[in-house]
């Protein structure tokens, strides 16, 4: 999986670190399935390695005094920091040295070293490590065990510093350091006594903290100068996931903030942490703020932007909206400005695409200038991909779901996202559940298009972006109205004439993979087959094995999942598990397992696996040993895909790359069912030892 698909597996963490359809409906042929295959046949066949295998270049930004450029890239086929002139990046070498998992999260410090976070295998015990750029040593800042070290702040204020909230005291709160670049010295500055996250100034002075109660509201509160708190803003249960604060003015006293407080969708907003005077600045009655620009000193809001089915930006500095117009010129795709030099003149602008990889530019403000600086993917420059189409499917009971589909080469010669003939089609499920599909270009759909599938995502209700309304429709409803908008988007899919009504399967990870397992369990006879990475099968043993840093959300996941403290709450959430329904199973399954996942834990698939064995029922069950909530290593990445899409063609008739060397590197192990993908026994006999 690429770095965007292991961020649509995430299952809670996500939301917390803080705090009209248009329809053509072209007449598929029934019987058009040869047609449909052979138009797929005439397109070459997409290598796994280059969806699923490191990028050339990701990642990219400018330090923050404009001198230098920074990516991730591999080194030996592990992703590291590469810096190198902004006016010669061909120039660039590599300043870290991890040899096997790979950086994929990493920032500018102000003193011109590189920051990063890395766990170990997957577990999640975060450390941050300052590399030098001049020297390449590289240093932990938090050399202690059995620790989630989170980058708390960094300020151009004070370079030589930075915040990093740490749970070394209580491993259930994350208390914040001020940490010394240079000695690695940290001083406390404020001890967390239940917080879910703090806001800071530019000073590294903690202006907010943010609380759940037990009822699942959160309360905003300030220092009261005495060592204490003072409430300043309760956010009621209902607006926990449309309402957070998000940053601060240059002077500290103006908080900014989506609020969707008196209205459905959440607004981009001001908040006088004095008077409590709020002001609305920008909103869009569909879909709640995402994105922000703000100036890096000034802290002066430039744009804001909004996805509704496509992102797009409203302007509150003019001068930056002439930037933007003067870009749309330069590329197609939705443009976002990933990196920025302190002064502001200098910007690395990415166009993402739906067909194509993503485009990288250094733009000049002052001369209004872009010049290109490369793609992620070189490789996929070329190759036959296929067009992601934005389509509004209607519930049942009446709410717009933004769904996203991908068709395969040469069944769309009109290019309206309608089939000549009936095809196969995967339902790719996001993970979250609090969180979202979006547009762009997605190796998932890309791989199973050309190996000749439909691929629909669904915003199914709970999915984060499209007001409080539709996301507190999924309170209390997995497996349930949840499941339903997913079955309504296939239905929606075989009346459309795209979808084979018996050659349907159901796939994704974290909440994906569980409603994976709720498609195999309450709706049997839907999907034809079920491929379920990292998901839970059991609702109270997920939530009873939380890592103890959840702790102060637990409220808000018994009030919108369930409670499984009293006995009427385990049973709810048991009848809501797909372990309680193993029996109902009729559809071959496939697995995906990291050992070391501290979200969604190694029992929640060997419960499952073990109760299909004990009843006889098939399953494949992969499982490797270095990974953790998502395959984050590119061999384990490979190695899984090659037996995903094999059991897929086995059960939707699509073609498939065999597995060949797939394996090589990767440490996967296949505990039972191996015998139920084609070639996978005979690869593992053959893999490198």
């Amino acid at each position: 999986m690429s770095t965007a698909s292991l961020c649509r597996l995430s299952l809670f963490a996500g939301p917390f670190l803080l705090l009209i359809l248009a329809v053509h409906s072209a007449e598929a042929q029934p019987g058009g399935e040869g047609a449909a295959a052979k138009a797929v046949a005439k397109t070459p066949l997409i290598p796994r390695a280059v969806l699923f295998g490191n990028p050339d270049k990701a990642a990219t930004k400018i330090s923050p005094d404009g001198t230098q450029i920074s990516f991730l890239a591999p080194v030996n086929g592990v992703l590291n920091v590469w810096v190198g002139p902004i006016e010669d990046p061909a120039a660039a070498k590599p300043v870290t040295h991890d040899t096997k998992r790979g950086i994929r999260m990493y920032q500018w410090a102000y003193t011109g070293d590189i920051l990063y976070i890395q766990d170990t295998e997957g577990d999640e015990d975060w450390h941050v490590y300052r590399a030098s750029v001049k020297t390449k040593d590289v240093q932990d800042l938090t050399p202690l065990k059995k620790v989630n070290a989170q980058l708390g702040g960094v300020s151009h204020k004070h370079p030589d510093e930075i915040l990093i909230a740490l749970n070394d005291r209580d491993d259930r709160f994350h208390d914040l350091y001020r940490v010394n670049l240079a000695t690695g010295k940290r001083e406390l500055i404020q001890k967390n006594d239940g917080f879910v996250g703090f806001v800071t100034d530019d000073d590294y002075s903690v202006r907010l903290g943010a609380k759940f109660n037990p009822d699942g509201s959160v309360t905003a509160a300030q220092p009261d100068g005495k060592g204490g708190w003072k409430d300043f803003l309760k956010i009621p249960s209902s607006e926990t996931m449309t309402t957070n604060i998000s940053g601060l003015n240059k002077t500290g006293d103006v908080a900014y903030m989506i609020d969707s407080r008196g209205r459905d969708t959440g607004a981009f907003a001001t908040i006088d942490l004095k008077t409590g005077k709020q002001t609305v600045i920008a909103s869009d009655p569909r879909c709640d703020a995402g994105g922000v620009l703000i100036h890096p000193t000034e802290r002066t809001i430039q744009a804001v932007s909004f996805t509704y089915d496509r992102m797009r930006w409203t302007f509150q500095d003019p001068a930056v909206e002439a930037d933007f117009k003067k870009l749309a010129k330069v590329a197609d795709g939705e443009i976002s400005v990933t990196s920025r030099t302190l002064d502001d003149k200098t910007w690395i602008v990415s166009f993402r695409m739906d067909n194509g990889p993503t485009r990288f530019y250094v733009y000049d403000r002052s001369a209004g200038k872009a010049r290109f600086l490369f793609t992620d993917r070189k490789a996929l420059e070329d190759l036959p991909l296929q067009k992601m189409h934005a389509q509004t499917v209607k519930s049942r009971d009446g709410f717009d779901l933004v769904c996203y589909l991908t068709l395969p080469p040469g069944s769309d010669a009109d290019g309206r996202g309608r089939p000549s003939h009936l095809v196969p089609m995967v339902l790719d499920v996001h993970g979250g559940p609090w969180g979202r599909d979006m547009w762009g270009l997605d190796p998932i759909h890309q791989l199973l298009a050309n190996r000749g599938y439909a691929v629909l995502n669904v915003n199914f209700r709970g999915s984060t972006g499209f007001g409080k309304k539709f996301v507190n429709a999924g309170d209390r409803e997995w497996a349930a109205k949840m499941h339903d908008d997913l079955i309504d988007a296939v239905d929606w899919a075989i009346a459309q004439k795209i979808a084979d009504p018996k050659k349907v399967a159901i796939m994704g990870g974290s909440y994906g993979g569980y409603a994976t397992l709720v498609g195999m369990t309450f709706t049997p006879e839907k999907f034809a087959c079920g491929v379920d990475i990292v998901g839970p099968s059991n609702l109270v043993t997920l939530l009873q094995n939380i890592p103890p840093y959840w702790a102060p959300m637990m409220p808000l996941l018994k009030d919108r999942v369930g409670d499984p403290s009293t006995t009427e709450g385990k049973e709810f959430l048991s009848q809501r598990s797909p372990l309680t329904h193993v029996a109902k199973i009729r559809r071959p399954l496939l697995i995906g397992q990291g050992k070391n996942d501290p979200r969604v834990k190694q029992v929640e698939s060997d419960q499952i696996v073990e109760a299909m064995r004990e009843k006889k029922i098939p399953v494949t069950y992969v499982l490797f040993p270095d990974e953790g909530h998502g395959f984050a290593r590119p061999p384990n990445r490979l190695a899984f895909n090659a037996v995903a899409e094999a059991f897929l063609a086995q059960h939707l008739g699509g073609r498939f790359e065999p597995i060949g060397n797939a394996f090589d590197g990767s440490t996967i192990t296949v505990p039972t069912g191996a015998e139920g993908v084609p070639g996978l026994v005979e690869a593992l006999k053959k893999r490198p030892q």
